[in-house]
């Protein structure tokens, strides 16, 4: 009887707890749905939680999508890493898709990997040319680039 009792004061506890998050930076609806069940709040009220936010328009996972490819590409990292980031928050892969195609088309990948490629390498100078060359390579491959580009690349330098 008193869980009843407490149904609004938990729906507005589970709200603030989400925009306490949101205060933060912007959240997709999976992540701000599991992170409010790891807070303790039960899956019926994460999700109302959830749809009360969307409905207001506080959060909506195309805006969040935009935003996290906009805040990545300034790392650098590439698109591949970014697919993977996005597809961990829960996105769809059509959210993705969408995403990564309005920036797909102004991404200079070969540029900037060639410029960390060489800034990597400048840091290297000590070392074996075919140890240089293996960590360079394993670098940009864990910031997500394509295994095509970095080739090309590290051939030309």
């Amino acid at each position: 009887m008193i869980e009843k009792q407490n149904r609004p004061l938990d729906s507005e506890k589970a709200r603030a707890y989400a925009f306490l998050l949101l205060k933060f930076r912007l959240r997709s609806e999976n992540e701000l749905r599991t992170r409010l069940k790891q807070k303790g709040f039960s899956a019926q009220l994460a999700e109302a939680t959830v749809n009360f936010l969307k409905d207001k328009e506080f959060i909506d996972d195309r805006v969040f999508a935009k935003a996290w490819v906009s805040s990545r590409l300034k790392r650098p990292l590439g698109l591949k890493k970014i697919r993977q980031e996005l597809a961990q928050k829960g996105l769809s892969k059509e959210i993705i898709q969408e995403a990564l195609e309005q920036v797909n088309e102004d991404y200079p990948e070969s540029q900037i990997v060639s410029q960390l490629a060489k800034q990597r390498f400048s840091k290297l100078k000590n070392i074996d040319p075919l140890k240089a060359r293996a960590r360079v390579y394993g670098y940009l491959m864990r910031r997500g680039f394509s295994p095509d580009v970095i080739g090309e690349t590290i051939k030309e330098l």
